[in-house]
């Protein structure tokens, strides 16, 4: 395997476009380096030159930078599935000369090359790179998708101080994904310079007194994209993964992991899958490590890993999550709000009893009261009652996102150790997903149920209800069967939420009981009759 190969490979990770930005300002290129005798293999790059045309620049000197882009592209091998070449010139504006999709062959780029014409205006940097950043490597202009790793590099040269400033947007670039070089000729500040280019600035930022020591370059750079790999010979100290990059390299972590701000070590995205976190019902991850949770109806003990059950009857955070799109209709809105009042009558609320929040959502998700907005039933259903019918799209999946990150947050009202219960119902197909989000919600603790009307899809009611579907999942073909699975609800509900759980509750139904006690029994059930 050739040096360049190597090199190229281990540039395979997040896409660096590559930018050059030319400002000469000297003597001799000509000879700089003719390197195709040493060419070496390389994997495809997208490479933009980005031109200094500035009328500090004399013609000669234009001339000779021209001169140097062609000699570099020698050891580039370039083609729609190779190396794309793209390029423009700037003074006081940017000129673009030819896109990463305008040319497949080396000879049509030095050729487009060679036809350029001086600008001689003035020296906007700052503009040229944010063209760079925003229009040169858009997918549009022939950049190849992220997802393909096609490294983006940027390297500038420049004799000059811009007119504008590039600090934020140099900056910008960077946080792209390009990698920028950053090359001064004659008589440059070495700050502006470093502003420029990416760190480490001993391996992307350079300096000559003119074009003739340019040529003192040709080899760094030969190195730099036909050399061996950096994570070989520096002391890089990667926890996982180190990546070379063509004057440098980065670090990178193994699948589940995240690099952490340091840039070299990793931590977990699922803590709870890779610690002994001795958890005896739930682990829930947390941005900075984990925590023991417990199912509903069970308390976490002073061991914080270990659940006891719950002596307080009565108590449970619950959130309903309510379909308010357009297939539903105003009439059976108002049936769906019956629906939320029975289970409200149903429960013992009050400021140390059950707490009752409730979203609706269409295309967009409405909190239309939090877990501590109300403490009396009364109040709940007088809210219940104001509400007003959304009447567009389904996005289930965001209202189940905004139960889990925001409905049961301390701030909206949800109590430590207190069994989190949402009800969710719908009447169709969601358009977005709902598994991640319902996902999310059950493994930090909530216990969900579902309750699907008419053309609700029995897939993604399985995905959204907690385990077993048989005590968490209802249907119902039409809103005239709505209330007998409503009764069904509200003694799962009023029976205990998990592992036997008693949830003492008010009333029951007309028919039920009132201040009982109900053991849990196998109620609840996809039931299309």
């Amino acid at each position: 395997m050739s040096s360049f190969w190597k090199f190229h490979s281990s540039l395979l990770s997040p896409c660096r476009p590559v930018l050059c930005l030319i400002h000469p300002n000297s003597s001799q290129i000509s000879s700089m380096f003719l390197l195709t005798e040493n060419s070496c293999k390389a994997i495809p790059l997208d490479f933009v030159f980005v031109i200094d045309s500035s009328r500090s620049i004399r013609p000669n000197d234009y001339e000779k930078v021209k001169t140097f882009i062609i000699n570099l592209l020698q050891f580039l091998e370039v083609g729609s599935d190779a190396t794309r070449i793209g390029l423009l010139q700037y003074g006081s504006v940017v000129q673009p000369e030819f896109s990463l999709n305008t040319y497949t062959t080396k000879a049509e780029v030095e050729q487009a090359v060679r036809n350029m014409k001086h600008l001689a205006s003035g020296t906007m940097t700052g503009l040229a790179i944010q063209y760079t950043m925003e229009t040169a490597f858009t997918e549009e202009q022939g950049a190849r998708p992220k997802s393909l790793h096609i490294p983006r590099i940027a390297m500038i040269v420049t004799d000059g101080r811009p007119q504008d400033t590039v600090e934020e947007i140099a900056a910008e670039t960077r946080e792209a994904g390009i990698q920028i070089f950053a090359i001064g000729v004659g008589r440059v500040d070495m700050n502006t310079l470093k502003t420029i280019g990416s760190e480490p600035h001993l391996e992307h930022v350079h300096l000559v007194a003119n074009f003739s020591q340019i040529e003192t370059l040709i080899s760094v750079f030969q190195s730099k994209l036909c050399g061996a790999e950096k994570c070989d010979v520096v002391d890089h100290q990667c926890q996982h993964i180190c990546v070379s990059s063509p004057a440098s390299y980065r670090c990178k972590c193994r699948k589940g992991f995240t690099l952490n701000p340091d840039g070299k070590t990793c931590k977990a995205e699922d803590t709870c899958a890779v610690v002994d976190h001795g958890c005896q019902h739930i682990c829930a991850n947390l941005p900075d490590g984990y925590e023991c949770r417990c199912r509903s109806g069970y308390q976490l003990t002073i061991d914080n890993k270990t659940c006891n059950r719950n002596n307080t009857d009565g108590i449970m955070d619950l959130v309903f999550v309510i379909d308010g799109s357009k297939s539903l209709g105003p009439a059976n809105f108002e049936l769906v709000k019956q629906f939320v009042n029975g289970i409200v009558d149903s429960l013992n609320i009050s400021r140390m009893g059950t707490h009752v929040g409730l979203l609706q959502y269409s295309t967009k998700v409405r909190t239309e009261f939090t877990l501590n907005q109300y403490s009396t039933a009364r109040d709940i259903k007088q809210a219940v009652t104001r509400m007003q019918y959304m009447g567009r799209g389904s996005m289930t999946g965001s209202a189940l996102r905004h139960m889990y990150e925001f409905s049961f947050s301390a701030k909206e009202g949800a109590r430590p150790n207190t069994p989190r219960v949402s009800i969710v119902f719908t009447d169709g197909r969601s358009q977005d997903d709902v598994s991640e989000w319902a996902t999310k919600a059950k493994n930090s603790g909530v216990t969900i149920y579902t309750l699907g009307v008419g053309k609700a899809i029995e897939q993604e009611l399985r995905e959204i209800a907690s385990e077993p579907d048989e005590k968490h999942l209802y249907y119902a073909e039409d809103f005239e069967k709505m209330g007998e699975i409503t009764k069904k609800l509200k003694s799962r509900i009023c029976t205990g939420t998990l592992h036997e759980a008693k949830i003492h509750c008010q009333t029951m139904t007309k028919q039920g009981l009132k201040n009982t006690k109900l053991e849990m029994s196998d109620i609840g059930f996809f039931d299309k009759n």
